[in-house]
């Protein structure tokens, strides 16, 4: 049995993507903003990019749905207790990935350790070896003779099972399409494959493809071997790779929801009351700007950490502390990162008063209130929303570069700056260790990239200065 556990984070993400659909929603009756979503789903790069971003999202949502274990009583009509370790759907799903540790380092796809060591053999004479690891390709009887083979019938076993995902998919997406427009099968199919009628779904068939064909070796592979080794301590470095999804997507996400009012509520202030109220929140984000970024918020940060080591009752689990100096660290990167898209704002509201429709409501009487939410707001808003787009990309960096510095994430998060900091001892190994390195920053720049390329379309189709 188990115990479902909602953390603050945890809670805080499944609220701002609720708070994503219910605007979503609520775009369909505003004709501007559904044309600049059409023109986005209309530009097949942006699709492309928008689906690994999903699939990203996908497995952060997984790795956001945490439950304890309730322990066996020891004895009858004893309270029910709560083991203090924390796992996550995913970590259901990646079960033999996290429990299927070995000694030290491997190789990806390696059956024995990186290093040699003194192995006693059956004859009672001790040598140097390579060790046989203890779940990497421990299914094998013969090594040497079944290696090839067996790796062979995995990745013919992986291409099939991600092609027919693939066909289910397509299947699914074409009949979709044939419902909502009323049309033949073989006319919606023809319709996805010219990227016609609105939705460029061609390029999000292609992208997921190319994902099935990737995915489906992957996961043939690591019920077997560890597909990208594994790291000193013996954990797998594919497991890692996908847990640290999650806090960069808390970090590039949970931000917002600090930057976002601030910048907002102060950037149209200033601009539209001016006068003192404009020097003040000139003079608040001036102030910041000056000092560096790095040693606010690694000030901010060692204080909170003081704060959270000077009261371990207000935690019950571990977890639960590496969660509240995460969502600590959003706070803080918030608190620091709002400025640049405040003085935008306010620039934008500067020339948005002078407008002859705000000068004539105001004439009308009009309270400032109403002025600001009806006439002001909605005409930022396609500022707000290309600022996040191309910010997110930006913070998931400086997770890693703060991570890297000993300032970012708790110890026990997972996190690709954590990764990063990890490796960087073991590229001066020889031979090298750079499976850890090149894991964690292949799927960092695939996020990143897609963000990147994301916010670009997004930027084109909002701003009526690229219309």
């Amino acid at each position: 049995m188990m115990q479902m556990l909602v953390l603050w984070t945890d809670g805080l993400l499944f609220g701002l993507l609720g708070c994503v659909l219910v605007a979503a929603w609520r775009a369909r009756h505003s004709e501007p903003v559904a044309a600049a979503w059409r023109r986005v789903g209309a530009n097949g790069l942006g699709m492309a990019a928008l689906t690994v971003l999903l699939v990203f999202l996908l497995i952060g949502l997984l790795d956001s749905l945490h439950y304890r274990q309730v322990l066996k009583p020891a004895a009858p009509g004893q309270a029910v207790q709560l083991s203090t370790e924390v796992y996550s759907a995913l970590d259901a799903l990646l079960e033999p990935l996290r429990i299927h540790t070995e000694k030290t380092y491997s190789e990806p796809l390696a059956i024995r350790l990186f290093s040699k060591e003194t192995v006693e053999g059956a004859d009672g004479v001790q040598r140097r070896e390579f060790p046989r690891l203890r779940y990497g390709g421990a299914h094998l009887a013969y090594p040497d003779a079944d290696y090839a083979g067996d790796m062979a019938g995995r990745l013919g076993l992986g291409f099939a099972m991600g092609g027919g995902l693939w066909l289910v998919l397509s299947l699914a997406c074409t009949l979709g399409v044939m419902g909502a427009r009323k049309i033949a099968f073989g006319v919606a199919w023809r319709a996805i494959w010219r990227a016609r009628g609105g939705v460029n779904w061609r390029a999000v068939l292609l992208v997921l493809g190319a994902l099935c064909l990737v995915g489906g070796p992957l996961a043939a592979l690591a019920t077997g071997y560890h597909v990208f080794g594994t790291d000193k301590v013996g954990q797998d470095v594919l497991y890692l790779s996908l847990k640290s999804i999650r806090t960069a997507l808390l970090i590039g996400t949970l931000t917002t929801l600090v930057t976002l009012p601030l910048a907002v509520a102060l950037g149209v202030m200033a601009g539209y009351l001016g006068g003192w109220v404009d020097d003040v929140i000139q003079y608040i984000y001036t102030v910041l700007n000056s000092i560096p970024s790095v040693l606010l918020i690694a000030a901010s940060v060692l204080m909170i950490q003081v704060l959270i080591d000077t009261h371990p009752e207000w935690f019950a689990t571990a977890a639960e502390r590496s969660d509240a100096r995460l969502l600590a660290l959003c706070v803080i990167m918030g608190m620091s990162s709002w400025t640049s898209l405040c003085r935008l704002l306010r620039g934008e509201t500067l020339k948005l008063r002078e407008l002859e429709y705000v000068q004539a409501a105001r004439a009308f009487g009009v309270s400032t209130r109403h002025i600001l939410a009806r006439h002001v707001l909605p005409n930022l808003m396609h500022l707000v929303l290309i600022a996040l787009v191309m910010d997110f990309s930006g913070l998931v960096l400086a997770e890693a570069v703060l991570s890297y510095v000993g300032i970012g994430v708790d110890a026990s998060t997972i996190s690709f700056g954590s990764m990063i900091n990890a490796a960087r001892m073991e590229l001066s190994r020889e031979p090298m260790v750079w499976w850890s390195l090149c894991a964690a920053f292949s799927l960092m720049l695939l996020l990143v990239l897609s963000a990147n390329l994301f916010s670009d379309v997004v930027q084109e189709a909002f701003d009526p200065r690229q219309s």
